[in-house]
């Protein structure tokens, strides 16, 4: 047995039938890619579905709805690269940074980043297998495992690029004791 369709589906239908291209253009217009326009409209109507009844001017509730959710999209996108930018630059520079602990900074940043999120939390934080495993929601041998071949890419990126430096760096955004501990982990890695 199949379900009469409310007053407010049977709107929301006819709306979506007559208004969706204007109102995908009109994302595009707002700014937004197609897939991301297609996107805020089916949010648009799927939000509309769910009003007890229509609003009084449907066709102008529904151009509104798609503009807030396509500015909120642009805003939350903007916030998510600002993010991504800044994430860049997790490490503080040091004025006196040698070259060894830029490489080492530039190869720990380009580690996927389950792996190097597990490293950092392994080394700086001093967390164990088991406690990482149970703040990632994972096994520890996962962790380990991941540890494991990140430390390998470290020391693959690092080598040639004046490994054995590292022994002499000084205290920076390394402190020696990471740095030893990196040398030591991706010697036995």
């Amino acid at each position: 047995m199949t379900e009469q369709p409310t007053a407010n589906q049977e709107w929301c239908e006819r709306l979506y039938g007559e208004k969706a291209a204007q109102l995908l253009l009109y994302g595009r217009a707002l700014g937004l890619s197609h897939s991301e326009a297609e996107d805020v409209v089916q949010e648009t109507f799927i939000a509309l579905l769910k009003l007890p009844e229509a609003p009084k001017s449907g066709e102008n509730y529904a151009f509104r709805t798609v503009r807030n959710r396509a500015l909120n999209f642009k805003r939350s996108l903007w916030r998510r690269l600002a993010r991504e930018v800044e994430s860049m630059r997790w490490f503080e520079r040091e004025p006196d940074e040698t070259p060894a602990e830029r490489a080492a900074m530039r190869c720990l940043q380009n580690l996927p980043t389950e792996q190097r999120e597990v490293i950092v939390l392994k080394i700086w934080s001093r967390y164990t297998f088991e406690e990482i495993a149970g703040l990632l929601d994972l096994s520890p041998n996962t962790v380990a495992g991941r540890y494991r071949y990140g430390l390998e890419k470290l020391r693959a990126s690092l080598k040639g690029k004046d490994y054995e430096q590292f022994e002499s760096t000084r205290a920076g955004a390394f402190g020696s004791n990471e740095l030893a501990e990196m040398e030591a982990a991706a010697a036995f890695a």
